[in-house]
């Protein structure tokens, strides 16, 4: 991937467009949606689990080596990628490796003691789990599991470990085998034209018991690895922790998933006021993220699959999440939008609600699910679409909007319920402003801001005969240093 992709798309492949008329979202029915993709301006797509499974989310991958016929046929995805190669997508898989389905042949036949995929798996007795302090564990943000051993259907000695789901053991990738298998999944579906992974539960390689590092080293040798045969492939992470955490995944992963700064995004537009000082936390994040690696990339996001839609939190409100638009489009990173935000879909856990149909309003919608939360109107789809396109043409389009690495300042303007920073190039320096403001402001510019006079973009701001600027609510002004 010599090119990184302005804006990548997540599909929630069952809820976006269906081919055969099952009501199941499929692969021929992505491909034909590919034009709608062009359009909005997408250059990158990272498809849901497509691997065999008997859950409807397939996180829990009972053959990693088939495309789940609910989805179509591994010819069906070498067209879909092909296809979309030629308008100038590419495409990403989720891959799950922390676990697999308790489906799978490795874990069934693990339950036999002297099963060769026996050590596949964590397996103990209770004596040893209770030994060790690690029958019971805190639950996290990603995980709300607080007892993770569980008994296998069989009578047996030993539990089994699974961190998410009885129905989800954990694997052991301390197992030589097993990582070599693990690497050469990764390889096959690369060979089909794949361009690369997006890690699932990416620091959850190893359990909470054993070191962090052998985590780091696992992705350090999974990528090296891969990149001896394909030396572009691309691997974002799921990390979710603080800088600290995340910044060794760096080393060995290019991206990882800023998940922290979508919870303060939806804080910053839900109260209009940068309570946590956004620009200098970001700021603080690159300094330790650049310190692992100084090409690093952040992956953004308002929300995805597991997450309350952005429509929702915002309340459906139109001027909001234009405006949630402006300040992801116009920050550093890598955008990834989750399907449906470009027209304002709405939705809430339970997870299923999140991940409802997209509204074609034809056959190709989907219907394994009965809709819960209601689709905003056509006019109002086309006025957030269309923003959403003209950002992200902005973003391809212009030097300091389109790096996905690192090239942000702390803009000097301190003005309540205005978030303003810097992004720059080697040739153009762009000051951005959001109004959070329910209402119209004037904007003092300080002397230190005087030379950015050069309007490159805005959203109905005025400038007076005094020269003074006046952004709307919930406006954007975008200036361009002058020499």
């Amino acid at each position: 991937m010599t090119k990184q992709p302005a804006v990548f798309y997540e599909i929630f492949v069952r809820s976006f467009a269906d081919s055969n008329g099952d009501g199941i979202g499929d692969l021929n029915g992505i491909r034909s949606k590919l034009d709608y993709l062009v359009d909005l301006g997408i250059e990158g797509i990272w498809l849901s689990p497509i691997f065999k499974s008997p859950s409807y989310h397939k996180y829990d991958v009972s053959d990693y080596f088939s495309v789940d016929p609910e989805y179509g046929t591994k010819e069906d995805l070498i067209q879909l990628i092909n296809e979309a190669k030629e308008k100038g997508i590419v495409l990403i898989l989720d891959l799950v490796i922390n676990h697999t389905s308790s489906d799978h042949k490795w874990f069934r036949v693990a339950q036999n003691p002297n099963s060769q995929y026996r050590d596949y798996y964590h397996w103990l007795t209770k004596e040893e789990i209770r030994k060790r302090g690690i029958e019971k564990r805190k639950p996290t943000d990603d995980s709300g599991l607080e007892y993770p051993w569980h008994w296998p259907k069989y009578r047996a000695k030993e539990k089994y470990f699974g961190m998410f789901w009885s129905e989800m053991p954990d694997l052991n990738l301390a197992n030589v085998k097993l990582k070599d298998e693990i690497i050469s999944i990764a390889k096959y579906w690369l060979s089909l034209g794949i361009a690369g992974f997006r890690l699932d539960a990416a620091k959850h390689i190893f359990p909470s018991w054993e070191p962090a590092e052998k985590n780091h080293h696992f992705w350090k040798e999974f990528r090296s690895r891969l990149e001896e045969e394909y030396p572009e492939v691309y691997l974002v992470g799921e990390v979710w922790d603080t800088p600290q955490t995340v910044a060794p995944y760096f080393e060995s992963l290019q991206a990882n998933f800023n998940i922290d700064l979508s919870y303060d995004l939806k804080d910053l537009l839900k109260n209009g006021l940068d309570e946590k000082r956004l620009i200098d936390k970001l700021l603080h994040s690159y300094k330790i993220f650049g310190e692992a690696n100084s090409s690093f990339i952040d992956a953004t996001l308002l929300s995805n699959h597991d997450q309350t839609r952005i429509g929702t939190l915002l309340k459906g409100d139109l001027s909001k999440l234009k405006q949630a638009a402006n300040i992801l489009m116009t920050l550093p990173g890598q955008p990834f939008l989750y399907y449906g935000e470009e027209i304002g879909l709405l939705g809430d856990k339970p997870d299923e609600y999140i991940r409802e149909p997209y509204p074609w309003g034809s056959a190709s919608e989907t219907h394994w699910i009965a809709r819960r939360n209601k689709v905003p109107d056509q006019e109002y789809q086309l006025n957030l679409f269309n923003h959403y396109k003209s950002l992200i043409a902005l973003r391809k389009n212009t030097e300091p909007l389109g790096t996905v690495f690192n090239n942000l300042q702390k803009s000097p303007l301190e003005q309540k319920g205005i978030f303003s920073f810097i992004r720059y190039s080697e040739n153009e320096s762009f000051l951005i402003i959001h109004n959070l403001n329910n209402e119209r402001s004037k904007l003092i510019l300080t002397e230190s801001l005087s030379s950015y006079t050069h309007l490159v973009y805005s959203i109905g701001t005025e400038i007076n005969i005094d020269d003074s600027f006046y952004i709307p609510a919930f406006g954007m002004l975008i200036l361009a240093k002058t020499s």
